[in-house]
C-alpha cells in the first residue's frame, strides 16, 4: 500500500503567505504549469483510487495532472479552516496574538488542532487502508497533519513537515519491520527529480 500526497499548485495567496482555508481561489498561471508538470510522474503509477479536496485549487491540480477521471471529492481533505485568521499571514496574526501557533492553538472561529487531527485520522482510517496506490490531492498544512498522524505523532509535529506547492510525498508501510508506517518520500518537486518512487 502506498499513499501519495500531492499539494496543489501555486496560488496568489501561497505566494504571499496568506492562510488559505475555505477561500476558494484558483491556481496562478505558474500553478497551472506546476500541475501539468506532475502528469508524467503520476501517470506511471498503478493507481487504485484518487481522492481530492473540494477546494478549487486542489481540483484544478488534479485535473491538470491528468487524474480527474474517476477521482472522488473527499471533504476531509480540505485545508485547515482558519476562521477569523483566513487571508492573514502568520506574522500579522502574531502581532495581534503573540506566540500564536496554528498547530497548538488552532483558529478562533475556525478549526481547533484536535478537530484537524480527527479529520486526518478519519482519512487514514477510511481511505488509506485500501490495497494499492492511493493519490490524495490536498493542501500544505493538511498534508503535514496527515504525515504526522500517519507515523503516530501528535498533530503539533506536523509543523516540522513543510511542503512546496505542487509537491509529491509518499506515505508507506515497511513490511520487514512489523508493517511500520513510514514517510518514504517528502516534498519532492519537479525540479528535485525526474523519477517517481
Amino acid at each position: 500500500m502506498k499513499v501519495y500526497l500531492v499539494r496543489h499548485g501555486e496560488t496568489a495567496w501561497s505566494l504571499t503567505g496568506q492562510h488559505t482555508g475555505v477561500t476558494d481561489i484558483g491556481l496562478t498561471a505558474r500553478g497551472e504549469d506546476q500541475a501539468r508538470a506532475l502528469a508524467p510522474r503520476l501517470r506511471t503509477l498503478d493507481i487504485a483510487q484518487v481522492l481530492v479536496s473540494p477546494r478549487l485549487r486542489a481540483r484544478q491540480t488534479c485535473e491538470l495532472a491528468g487524474l480527474q477521471v474517476g477521482s472522488v471529492i473527499e471533504p476531509d481533505l480540505a485545508e485547515w479552516d482558519y476562521g477569523h485568521y483566513e487571508g492573514l499571514r502568520s506574522v500579522d496574526i502574531c502581532h495581534e496574538n503573540p506566540g500564536w501557533n496554528v498547530w497548538d492553538d488552532g483558529c478562533p472561529g475556525g478549526e481547533s488542532a484536535d478537530e484537524v487531527s480527527a479529520r486526518a485520522d478519519r482519512v487514514i482510517a477510511c481511505r488509506c487502508r485500501m490495497p494499492g496506490t492511493v493519490v490524495l490531492f490536498s493542501h500544505g498544512q493538511f498534508c503535514a497533519a496527515l504525515a504526522a498522524r500517519w507515523i503516530g505523532l501528535a498533530l503539533v509535529e506536523g509543523q516540522h513537515f513543510p511542503l512546496s506547492t505542487a509537491s509529491i510525498s509518499l506515505l508507506g508501510i515497511e513490511p520487514r519491520h512489523d508493517n511500520r508506517h513510514i514517510i518514504a518520500l517528502w516534498n519532492e518537486t519537479q525540479t528535485d527529480s525526474k523519477s517517481c518512487v
